[in-house]
């Protein structure tokens, strides 16, 4: 069973490897809403990190925009005004097929070039579509194609593995 602290100790000791190996200076942390948020808020505290936590709502960017629907729910994204030449910290609960990390980074540029982006995830799962891989990772599994991870949240914290159930 996947244990969240355990998770989250992990990823904070890849964080700050990373963050001293790749000599991030005083980055900015973003998480994406809402699950991400959620991890980035205690990766966030964890690190000690000064500059605010952003937030990043991807919905817009989503290549599967148009078959959502026509009422989406979204949230305003919140970003530094100035993220041109900063180092970023982008953070996921769980990484998949890639395409939710290649829209938060479209969303990113269009606020500026960072110098340098750190992906930092709770979870990857297999199923990569997108030539994306994170940089931190909690802990990597490999699911059957009738399973998924849940994220619950954010107070109490946890995560479990759910089986999808065809309709008859």
């Amino acid at each position: 069973m996947l244990e969240i602290e355990n998770l989250l100790d992990h990823l904070e000791i890849e964080l700050k490897q990373v963050t001293a190996d790749r000599r991030l200076d005083n980055p900015v942390m973003i998480g994406i809403r809402s699950g991400g948020v959620w991890i980035a808020e205690q990766m966030h505290q964890r690190l000690g990190l000064s500059e605010p936590l952003g937030l990043l709502d991807i919905i817009f960017y989503r290549d599967d925009f148009s078959q959502i629907g026509v009422h989406p729910n979204v949230k305003p994204s919140a970003l530094p005004t100035h993220i041109e030449g900063r180092d970023v910290i982008l953070v996921d609960d769980v990484f998949y097929t890639g395409r939710t990390i290649r829209a938060a980074l479209n969303e990113i540029f269009d606020y500026g070039r960072p110098n340098q982006v750190v992906l930092a995830v709770l979870i990857e799962r297999d199923g990569r579509q997108i030539p994306l891989c994170p940089d931190c990772v909690g802990e990597r599994i490999v699911l059957s194609s009738g399973q998924r991870i849940k994220l619950t949240g954010p107070e109490p914290l946890g995560i479990h593995v759910e089986t999808i159930t065809a309709a008859a």
